[in-house]
């Protein structure tokens, strides 16, 4: 298997398996946003295309939990962080070990795009 194949699936892992976090993530900078807007915005800063029932299947089970909220706005739904929600994420982020997994996840991701794009500018 080659190393650009390898860094795509340890990437598509990675997202997929903390993507409830992420998603948390984007709510707060965000403050709501639909299944839709998650699946691009996802796509666009991690390169992984994850399914409508990846994301719906999360945003359901964050709901469940009371981290999330849905809200009906004109024709779609759009989800918001409750304070439990942002309870959570606070608690994980001043917690040290909390910290250090985030940071170690972020520069992962980052050294995988960083690899797959000197890789692509070869390919080209």
């Amino acid at each position: 298997m080659n190393t650009k194949r390898v860094l795509k699936m340890f990437r598509i892992r990675l997202i997929r398996e903390f993507l409830e976090l992420v998603i948390l993530k984007y709510l707060i900078e965000q403050n709501r946003v639909s299944g839709y807007d998650l699946m691009r915005q996802i796509n666009e800063d991690y390169g992984v295309l994850l399914s409508p029932g990846t994301i719906y299947s999360k945003l359901y089970t964050l709901e469940r939990k009371g981290l999330i909220k849905e809200e009906w706005t004109k024709k779609r739904r759009e989800y918001i962080i409750t304070q439990k929600g942002r309870l959570a994420i606070s608690e994980l982020l001043n917690d040290p070990v909390g910290k250090k997994f985030l940071n170690l996840l972020e520069k992962s991701m980052e050294t995988c795009i960083k690899t797959l794009t000197v890789q692509k500018m070869r390919c080209d």
